[in-house]
């Protein structure tokens, strides 16, 4: 059996331009701090990253901060600080968000003060996709970045997070991107990498990595293959709501990732499609990849005015680009085959 990946916002296959940028980075034996030739190299492979990912990211001028993870990033940016903040964030951000904005029912958040608050530019369950208001202290730009159009020097925002792996980059190195002028305390300390910003020989192959796959997904953008991707997904919700005239697809009306479904049918458990779907040979999720063990309704789709028991039964398809219309279609099928018997099961 051929499995279809469809989790595309829990992570993404490692892109070609990505891998042999590693295996290249992998033949430089120096430390990018050492001063001597071969420590040179390194460095070259570090700068050369940092610029692929300002120029895809639209960052000219801003300090890009090399991190393990957006989540660590994340800590790096909030540390110290009081943020206002939705319950759709990340837990990596809602973890450090001190007063909770409200969220309208179509998923938009209302920002007071953007000088004191963070707002994602996409989520990762529902893929709806924020405006962002000029003088944000705080974005999570993980799941928007090289998907959709976007400048971080035009946003305005003080601070963004991205993560490699997300747009094809191998899993473990993330950034922290800094205004210009902007600065943060170290939460890592030690020998003053990054600027003196996050201490530790930097991840070398990851960072070369992270920017080969940023500068492939700039082009990709480009080119307009998302274009294609969401006429894909706007298929699949076509034969899902042919089978189904209670799925309820969540962001519809809003401005959405061109890859992200998000549907409710209310009364069939999101754990149990999952389950049912992955040994049919489909990947897909009932949530964000981070809490996707975790038993319980999405908390974003409960701010949005969802109830618990329809929030337990929503879950994500997220496509890629090298997704098929055959991949969509056999999906929609196998689905609507498991909702006949789910329903004949309830009846």
């Amino acid at each position: 059996m051929n499995r279809v990946y469809l989790d595309h916002n829990a992570t993404t296959p490692l892109r070609v331009e990505a891998r042999n940028a590693m295996l290249d980075a992998m033949d430089a034996v120096g430390n990018p701090s050492s001063v001597h030739a071969e420590g040179r190299a390194a460095k070259a492979i570090v700068e050369k990253a940092r610029a692929q990912i300002s120029d895809a990211l639209g960052a000219a001028g801003a300090d890009i901060v090399f991190t393990s993870s957006a989540t660590e990033a994340a800590a790096l940016a909030c540390a110290g600080r009081s943020l206002h903040g939705a319950a759709i964030e990340h837990d990596a951000v809602g973890a450090w968000v001190s007063e909770a904005l409200p969220v309208r029912a179509g998923g938009g958040v209302v920002v007071d003060t953007a000088a004191a608050s963070t707002l994602q530019l996409a989520n990762s369950e529902t893929g709806i996709v924020q405006e962002l208001p000029r003088g944000l202290a705080l974005s999570d730009l993980t799941q928007g970045f090289g998907k959709i159009p976007f400048r971080f020097d035009a946003s305005g925002a003080e601070m963004g997070l991205i993560s490699a792996h997300k747009l094809g980059g191998p899993k473990g190195i993330g950034a922290l991107v800094l205004r210009q002028g902007l600065d943060v305390a170290a939460q890592i300390r030690g020998g003053g990498q990054e600027m003196g910003r996050r201490s530790g020989t930097e991840n070398v192959i990851g960072i070369a990595g992270f920017g080969a796959a940023a500068q492939a997904a700039q082009q990709d953008l480009a080119d307009g293959k998302w274009d294609r991707v969401e006429k894909l997904r706007n298929i699949l919700e076509s034969a899902l709501a042919d089978a189904s005239n209670t799925t309820i697809f969540v962001g519809k009306e809003s401005s959405r990732l061109p890859n992200t479904s998000c549907f409710i049918t209310p009364g069939w458990k999101g754990e149990t499609q999952v389950m049912q779907m992955d040994l049919a040979g489909f990947a897909i999720s009932a949530g964000s990849a981070c809490s996707s063990g975790k038993v319980k309704p999405s908390r974003v789709l409960i701010a949005m005015g969802y109830s618990e028991a329809d929030a337990a039964s929503a879950v994500r398809v997220s496509l890629g680009l090298e997704t098929t219309e055959r991949d969509v279609l056999r999906f929609a099928d196998v689905w609507a085959q498991k909702l006949k018997k789910h329903e004949a099961r309830a009846a």
